[in-house]
């Protein structure tokens, strides 16, 4: 049982080190609305979206009210819409008038973002997949709420390197298509290895075929609340250095817990995960970078910064798995650019370099997260850098994940704004020799010897 005690134990982290429960979100099927008829079927998803979760946003706020913890956003998933909208959609417009349909339910609904205008081609593309991988410019640049994310790769099936190709050239298209906003389409689409079906974070978020019909999943940050414990154990050994990170993390997952339950009670839905994920903002104090740093690194990037991180990310998630029998999701700790303002301090002062990120990669939870890039970067480099991001997932049965933005217009040296929690961030530099040739071979890159499992 969680009782009110433990929320009033965590008054302090609230108030003064920017603890909160970043986003309840509620995933919803979509599987049984399949229609051929693409007028129905958008009439049919805005209902189920809207019949679902007209009072997700209101629970959310009361639970807010009543206990004290901040809760920053509610958000909604859906099934991928690749899957969803094949019988119907025979155009990539097709496509991007269920992306309008979902943002219009979205707005009504008051959700910040739905997730779910995905694909899972780690394998293979149907002609749906296809499709829907070819609106996402359009579909991203005529709404405001949506969300898109394209699986390419598993540890169980290889990487689709024509998938990977594709999206080096639909990054670019979306950059265009959104120029006038700073490219901030790129903002919302994510390129997945290992995609899991639970995660309550944008934009990644989708809900899996293998979920229930509707399912909360609650996602909980605290990077303040880690670094002022940390700094209470200044100078002292690992063992100890571990342990405060262990119990911290245990405290936060406990208010996800109580959240998330509060949460499927009142609307009825079953509980799904708690995601217990480091995930910062630009607000001072609510850096994973600044952990790095207290852990003592000078700078994210400088050596020893990728074993400081692993252990960061590995007792995250001890504590959390101790509080919770239902941790899932991505768990562990981002490492965005533009959203921590340590790291974009960190690119500012040359420690952190593109390459630098990519091996970090290997250790946290997810990937190259929310970096801007110069717009002039090839759709090749872009595919060239998905693929590495890809394998180091393949090989190393994790979750990864690039988020990647070439800024029209703009290039090393300059600065872009992307506004509330997505920051800013310094146009970093990328390496500018070719890979073209091996990211147009075609085919799929075959899974590890060690994926045979049966």
């Amino acid at each position: 049982m969680i009782g009110i005690r433990e929320v009033v134990e965590t008054n302090e982290m609230i108030e003064k080190e920017n603890l909160d429960v970043r986003t309840i979100t509620l995933g919803i099927s979509l599987l049984d609305l399949v229609d051929s008829d693409l007028d129905k079927l958008c009439e049919k998803i805005y209902d189920r979206i809207y019949d679902t979760a007209k009072d997700l946003v209101k629970t959310g706020d009361q639970i807010s009210r009543e206990f004290g913890i901040p809760i920053v956003n509610k958000r909604i998933s859906v099934t991928p819409i690749a899957l969803v909208g094949g019988a119907a959609c025979k155009t990539s417009e097709d496509f991007a008038r269920i992306a309008r349909t979902l943002d219009k339910a979205a707005k009504a609904v008051g959700v910040n973002f739905i997730g779910g205008y995905s694909a899972l081609v780690s394998k293979g593309m149907t002609e749906a997949d296809r499709l829907l991988i070819e609106s996402i410019p359009q579909a991203l640049s005529e709404t405001e709420v949506v969300c898109s994310s394209i699986n390419v790769g598993s540890t169980k099936t290889g990487i689709n390197m024509d998938a990977v190709r594709l999206m080096g050239t639909i990054v670019k298209r979306t950059a265009e298509a959104t120029r006038d906003r700073d490219s901030l389409g790129c903002a919302k689409l994510v390129i997945f290895c290992n995609a899991p079906d639970d995660n309550p974070f944008m934009a990644g978020a989708f809900h899996g075929v293998t979920e229930a019909d509707k399912i909360i999943n609650v996602g909980v940050s605290g990077p303040g609340v880690v670094k002022t414990a940390l700094e209470k154990v200044r100078g002292e050994n690992f063992e100890v250095l571990c342990e405060t990170i262990k119990k911290t993390a245990f405290k936060v997952t406990r208010v996800g817990q109580l959240v998330a339950q509060e949460a499927s009670k009142r609307l009825g839905v079953p509980f799904g995960i708690i995601d217990l994920s480091l995930a910062p903002t630009p607000a001072i104090g609510d850096s994973v970078a600044d952990i790095l740093h207290e852990i003592g690194v000078e700078h994210a990037g400088a050596p020893g910064t990728t074993a400081a991180l692993a252990l960061l990310n590995d007792q995250v998630k001890k504590g959390g798995v101790m509080a919770s029998s239902y941790v899932g999701g991505l768990s562990g700790a981002f490492i965005p650019v533009s959203e921590d303002q340590g790291m974009i301090n960190a690119v500012e002062a040359g420690a952190l370099t593109l390459e630098k990120l990519e091996a970090m990669t290997c250790v946290c939870s997810v990937g190259l997260d929310m970096i801007a890039i110069p717009g002039d970067t090839k759709d090749t480099t872009i595919a060239g850098i998905i693929a590495d991001e890809m394998a180091i997932g393949m090989i190393n049965q994790k979750t990864t994940a690039v988020r990647l933005i070439p800024v029209i217009g703009k290039g090393v040296g300059e600065t872009v704004e992307f506004g509330g929690l997505l920051g800013y961030a310094p146009i970093m530099p990328v390496n500018q020799f070719s890979c073209d040739a091996f990211v147009n071979r075609g085919g799929r890159i075959p899974a590890p010897v060690h994926s045979f499992k049966n």
